[in-house]
């Protein structure tokens, strides 16, 4: 079976056996996850964990059952974002995903570390392992929404992501700097690779609004990003302004407590 490879079999020239086309990982018996969807970006510092975060609950606030599987093995953040701290517990049937407080299912390493700040110095088939890992030995019961945190870029963690989990398609985070254009296409190029569905783009950190005279301000220059979902064809879910409330809420564990108006939107979008 190829490295590279796309589920494709139209396209590839290995002789492969029938029941080794498929390189998608199953569940346990202990897991029922109906959605998977991947958050991705191009480049770093988009607010891509927020942005998965804030999804998540949205979903749970609609009344779904969410999880976010946290990816970013080497820059977790997720635990932080919810406010868990304590490490995970399993049995001898597997690991338990951490509940939020609205009762969110997480897993991240940063929850089997015996101390949060201690690096992650892993080489790339060991990250992938356990990502692999968070997925199948994960017991994370009936779950409608499952979001998955990705590192930036297009390397060995979305590779095997796209590869390994049964992915419904991803949602591509950037910002309006002039960079957006080459960032959203080479995630986008890299999905359309893998014959992932591409189900939209959120533009973070859009514009700012002031609370005084509610002018919006452009702090990171004028948005293109309507041109390239139109070149690319795929729709831009939400224009997110800088919000300093949710930023301080998220630095405080607090992210259940932020205004999720916005992301209910995008799951109505994602339910259609």
């Amino acid at each position: 079976m190829s490295e590279g490879c796309t589920h494709d079999c139209s396209t590839c020239s290995q002789k492969c056996s029938e029941e080794k086309k498929d390189l998608r990982l199953p569940q346990n018996e202990y897991s029922n996850v109906k959605k998977v969807i991947g958050v991705v970006s191009g480049k770093g510092g988009v607010g891509k964990s927020t942005v998965t975060s804030m999804l998540a609950v949205a979903a749970q606030v609609k009344g779904f059952q969410a999880a976010v599987l946290d990816a970013d093995v080497t820059g977790p953040s997720i635990p932080k974002a919810f406010g868990i701290h304590d490490r995970a517990e399993g049995s001898e049937q597997g690991l338990f995903p951490s509940d939020t407080k609205l009762g969110v299912r997480i897993m991240s390493v940063n929850l089997l570390l015996d101390q949060e700040d201690a690096p992650v110095v892993w080489r790339g088939p060991v990250i992938s392992g356990v990502i692999n890992q968070f997925w199948q030995e994960v017991m994370w019961g009936d779950v409608d929404y499952m979001f998955v945190d990705m590192p930036p870029g297009t390397g060995d963690v979305p590779l095997t992501v796209f590869q390994g989990l049964p992915l419904d398609g991803i949602i591509i985070v950037t910002t309006p700097q002039d960079l957006v254009t080459l960032i959203v296409k080479k995630a986008y190029n890299m999905a359309k690779l893998m014959n992932i569905p591409v189900l939209g783009i959120v533009e973070n950190m859009s514009y700012f609004e002031c609370p005084d005279c509610h002018k919006k301000h452009e702090i990171f220059g004028e948005s293109k990003i309507d041109e390239i979902a139109k070149e690319l064809e795929v729709p831009v879910l939400a224009k997110l302004p800088i919000d300093p409330k949710t930023a301080s809420l998220v630095d405080k564990g607090a992210v259940e407590l932020a205004d999720t108006k916005i992301f209910e939107g995008i799951i109505d979008a994602l339910e259609k």
